[in-house]
């Protein structure tokens, strides 16, 4: 159960009077009102029974404390013990008791599995800081994604499923005592098969095999354990991705998927996708997916969660992966201006050949021909395309003609999605350099991915799985956040702090002047 908070100060409170009032943890504990976790996670603790807890704002406050400066669930508890910014910015007393490091795992796990609960108290500080006036109102936002590796290696899919045999074979004989002499234990050597595809179907049809024997010869309703590792082989056996390389790659993590960072530069891992604001860059929203998530796939999710920050969006920027007609047209119900390159998957017309006229719905060529009528088109797969038809006198005598068009085609006939004629109004506006000045705002994006990675531990994963994965992401969001609206605030003070110096020094002046007068 909750116990009701101490806020008696003792008598080595005064110690905290040595903390500079310019301190990170120090500027956060005076402006920002972390009370409202309690008020939040009230319902996950039983009122009337049970040992007193610990706070969830305390507990919450740890993690983050943990994220802001990347220590072990062991570290920050030690840290915690003997840093006075940390017990102030904790509000503890110096000699108070704090939980045992494994009690973070459980409160993780327990309280935040959920992750959703993370995404509430990000909103909730930025809501606070719009209304103090800490951070601005009005701001554009940027998307994109960052990687992060698993914390395992991969394995190709033979060794997963040798490693799935051994573990099945462990687990019968822990809960059956032995293994039964009908199931083969003999697991085959596939490093000695030189062809890759052949060890593979080996493997493949080993493991079917002892998962069928095992299914036959053990009573599974009274081995909980091996059934679910049966079930487990059998569910990843079953996906036709895993042989191809491009499902589970590890027993241990198997949420984790191979991704490409580029063309050429895979990774095993996850990808968490932020936005953020660009005038404070403060992280509104986060989302995480395995290694094969498409930017942009939960941006509707993401949007809704920056509006519940109350933030309003007069812009919005994304890299080239988020030019997608779903995602524009959801810009544009917001009433914003989209800042986000054309992607040439999506546009492909070559606009040194060809202009296009929205007003009269006409195509022109560099030749001066221009289309006569178009149809539109529903191929078999349900994509849908327009053709335009040029006027085929004009395409007759054309110098271009042999260039332009082949076979025995008259006319030019120009096939196009049907999304290219509005694509092509956004390809124009982003040839000015308004566009290409604004769109500098987007690199702040970059900056805080690597922020994220290099000094608060988001370049590795830290446990297995989505959730974990996704709980760790936000809670890096959070720290970061805390991070920036503390360096806000510091900005702030050293600002009035001028302005005051200078003000009295003008008095002072002034006073001198007068009595010399």
């Amino acid at each position: 159960m909750l116990k009701e908070k101490d806020n008696q100060l003792s008598i080595y409170s005064i110690l905290y009077d040595k903390i500079p009032e310019n301190h990170t943890l120090k500027l956060l504990r005076d402006e920002v009102d972390f009370s409202f976790i309690n008020k939040m996670l009230e319902k996950t603790y039983c009122k009337e029974y049970g040992r007193p807890a610990k706070e969830p704002e305390l507990m919450v406050k740890i993690l983050v404390l943990q994220k802001l400066y990347d220590l072990s669930d062991e570290k920050v508890i030690e840290n915690c013990s003997l840093n006075l910014a940390y017990m102030y910015f904790l509000g503890i007393n110096p000699e108070d008791d704090l939980p045992h490091p494994s009690l973070l795992t459980k409160f993780r796990k327990s309280r935040l599995e959920g992750n959703l609960t993370i995404d509430e108290i990000i909103i909730e500080i930025i809501n606070q800081c719009i209304e103090k006036g800490i951070l601005q109102k009005v701001s554009g936002i940027t998307i994109d994604s960052t990687h992060t590796e698993a914390n395992t290696k991969k394995y190709r899919p033979e060794r997963v499923m040798k490693q799935l045999a051994k573990k099945i074979f462990k687990t019968v004989k822990e809960e059956n005592g032995e293994i039964p002499s009908e199931i083969n234990q003999e697991i085959p050597d596939y490093k000695e098969i030189e062809n890759h595809d052949e060890a593979r179907k080996t493997m493949k049809s080993y493991l079917e095999e002892t998962v069928s024997k095992v299914e036959e010869l053990v009573e599974l309703e009274k081995a909980p354990e091996t059934k679910a590792l049966v079930n487990n082989a059998k569910e990843i056996l079953a996906d036709p991705k895993f042989i191809e390389q491009r499902g589970v790659r590890s027993i241990v993590d198997q949420e984790a998927r191979i991704g490409y960072k580029s063309k050429n530069d895979p990774f095993f891992g996850y990808k968490t996708e932020f936005m953020m604001t660009t005038e404070d860059r403060i992280i509104t929203a986060v989302h995480t997916g395995n290694g094969a998530y498409v930017d942009g796939t939960k941006f509707d999710e993401l949007l809704e969660l920056t509006k519940k920050t109350r933030i309003k969006i007069p812009e919005v920027y994304g890299d080239k992966a988020y030019f997608k007609k779903p995602i524009l047209d959801k810009i544009s119900e917001l009433k914003a201006k989209a800042y986000i390159p054309v992607s040439e998957a999506a546009y492909r017309i070559d606009e040194e050949r060809f202009s296009y006229n929205k007003d009269s719905d006409e195509w022109f060529c560099s030749q001066g021909n221009k289309t006569i009528k178009k149809k539109h088109y529903i191929r078999k797969c349900g994509k849908e395309t327009y053709n335009y038809y040029f006027d085929r006198e004009q395409c007759r005598n054309c110098p271009m003609r042999e260039v332009c068009i082949t076979g025995k085609t008259v006319g030019k006939v120009l096939g196009i999605g049907i999304n290219t004629p509005e694509f092509y109004e956004y390809s124009q506006q982003q040839k000015s350099e308004g566009f290409k000045e604004k769109y500098k705002k987007r690199a702040c994006q970059e900056g805080k991915n690597g922020e994220m990675k290099n000094f608060h531990g988001l370049d590795r994963a830290k446990w297995y799985g989505l959730k974990s994965m996704g709980l760790q992401a936000k809670l890096t969001a959070l720290a970061v956040n805390l991070k920036r609206i503390a360096a806000i605030l510091s900005s702030k003070r050293r600002i009035i702090s001028k302005h005051l110096s200078f003000l009295l020094i003008s008095m002072v002046k002034s006073t001198i002047y007068r009595k010399f007068i």
